[in-house]
């Protein structure tokens, strides 16, 4: 059995293969340029991240809320038309319609954008009734708050449901 210094030596030369078996050739144009070339003192610093707000935060969070309730993806793959037009049949005008009457899962992007406003509304409303409930605050304030997050919630509501009888008729009757 070999000492140990021949065993720990045979086994360094197996771990890195280059130092053993590399051409003479490569191992200069490998060490040569790095003798006399140095690199460069960098004093670069590292860029400092700063978190966002909680506003900025929250707007984002809100803005990409109304683009997946609006149907931004629907409206970018199926391309469908800004609004639509039917004939009337009694005079044969045409006159603009927004809501594609009787198709569930199709819509027009007018649809699709006032859709996600009454959405994006009634969270609001939710999100002024949650700030009418902070205890340092003054009492106008809080009724203001509490008033404005009733009427939005109502507001969104009872337009959601206009635009589902328009949507589907007969539905809910």
């Amino acid at each position: 059995m070999a000492p140990k210094s021949e065993q720990s030596q045979s086994l360094s030369t197996q771990a890195d293969p280059s130092s053993s078996s590399m051409d003479p050739l490569f191992h200069i144009l490998k060490i040569l340029p790095y003798s006399i070339l140095r690199p460069p003192r960098l004093r670069l610093k590292l860029p400092s991240f700063a978190l966002p707000s909680a506003m900025t935060v929250f707007a984002l969070v809100l803005l990409t809320y109304f683009m997946v309730v609006s149907g931004i993806v629907y409206d970018v793959i199926v391309e469908p038309p800004g609004i639509g037009s039917t004939q009337d049949p009694t005079t044969g005008s045409v006159r603009p319609v927004v809501f594609l009457s009787g198709r569930v899962n199709g819509q027009y992007i007018i649809e699709g954008l006032s859709s996600g406003f009454m959405f994006v509304l009634g969270g609001m409303g939710i999100v002024l009734l949650d700030l009418a409930l902070d205890k340092n605050r003054a009492k106008s304030v809080k009724v203001s708050y509490a008033s404005a997050g009733i009427s939005s919630l109502i507001i969104a509501y009872v337009m959601s449901m206009l635009f589902i009888r328009i949507k589907i008729p007969g539905y809910m009757r």
